[in-house]
């Protein structure tokens, strides 16, 4: 148990912010959750944080971290589509980054001790020009706006951290999933295969199937979290000093992820190939050697586990969904 601590979850209404949210306050700290609502749900918010309705990017979140005494800001509220920032990337850049960049100055004017810990990407912001399991020190050469704006974030952190001395860390997240989880970006098939498998509808797969990706389980996502914004950080040195990769370090292809759906539901739907879509990855998954030789952390839940956990939920929630 870690001495109690006054944490500030952004994005605290969410899939992985909530969850997050709910394991601070499971161990203890004073939890505030700021949400705008947009996607987040009320309802999700742990009953023991207080709550703050206001947009990240809004004098009004500027004004609590000032003001808040926080010790640490877990910074998950975002704008998360890929497809949406593809379209609209000014809005992206918006949220993805003068967010982040409202908060950080914030930090700097309230004295710097605040530590941030961000939510990065380890799905978008290496590029499709390396061989996986991704390292955290490979070249940074994201092909989307939430890419750019996943990296434009993590070098304003470098620079707040050894300009300003604000306490930062970065965790560059694979595919999360697990319960709470909307079918929005590359890990929320889980959640669509979830509804088919409920409904007994035939499960569509995008080309051959066989692309792969890296699925960790929300939970361990938010002790990766817990972790971030309580261990003592090393000096800041590069980018890459003080940001590690979340994930399993296995890939998973989406033929094998469907299967194993199948099996921990133990429903079993017919498998419909649709043509594949252009740009899509072919291959993805971190490596998670730096997180668990520097700050102790490794994901816990296998697939199987973490599926079945999931696939109890939507049907808890069914009604919901």
């Amino acid at each position: 148990m870690t001495t109690p601590r006054r944490i500030l979850v952004t994005g605290g209404a969410g899939f992985i912010g909530s969850t997050v949210a709910d394991l601070f306050v499971a161990q203890g700290h004073t939890v505030t959750v700021l949400d705008n609502l947009a996607s987040g749900k009320r309802s999700q918010v742990p009953a023991a944080a207080a709550f703050v309705h206001a947009d990240v990017t809004s004098p009004d979140a500027a004004r609590l971290v000032r003001e808040g005494q926080f010790d640490a800001i877990c910074h998950l509220a975002a704008q998360i589509d890929v497809r949406k920032s593809v379209t609209d990337p000014a809005f992206d850049a918006t949220v993805n980054i003068l967010g982040a960049l409202n908060l950080l100055e914030a930090v700097k004017v309230a004295g710097g001790t605040t530590r941030v810990v961000f939510a990065s990407t380890g799905g978008a912001i290496y590029g499709d020009f390396v061989q996986p399991p991704n390292l955290e020190s490979y070249a940074k050469d994201p092909d989307s706006p939430y890419g750019i704006a996943k990296l434009s974030v993590e070098h304003y952190m470098a620079y707040y951290a050894r300009v300003h001395g604000v306490p930062t860390a970065v965790l560059r997240y694979a595919n999360v999933y697990g319960p709470r989880q909307d079918p929005h970006g590359e890990a929320g098939v889980v959640a669509i295969f979830c509804r088919r498998l409920m409904e007994r509808r035939a499960i569509t797969v995008f080309g051959d199937g066989l692309q792969t990706r890296d699925y960790v389980f929300v939970g361990d996502v938010a002790s990766a979290n817990l972790i971030a914004a309580t261990t003592p950080l090393a000096p800041m040195r590069t980018l890459d000093t003080r940001a590690w990769n979340v994930g399993t370090a296995i890939e998973t292809s989406v033929v094998d992820l469907a299967k194993a759906m199948m099996r921990v539901s133990g429903v079993t739907v017919p498998l419909e190939h649709a043509p594949a879509r252009p740009g899509e990855a072919r291959r993805s998954a971190v490596s998670i050697a730096k997180a668990k030789a520097e700050i102790g952390w490794a994901p816990e839940v296998g697939l199987d586990d973490g599926l079945a956990a999931t696939y109890r939920w939507f049907l808890a929630h069914a009604k919901g969904a």
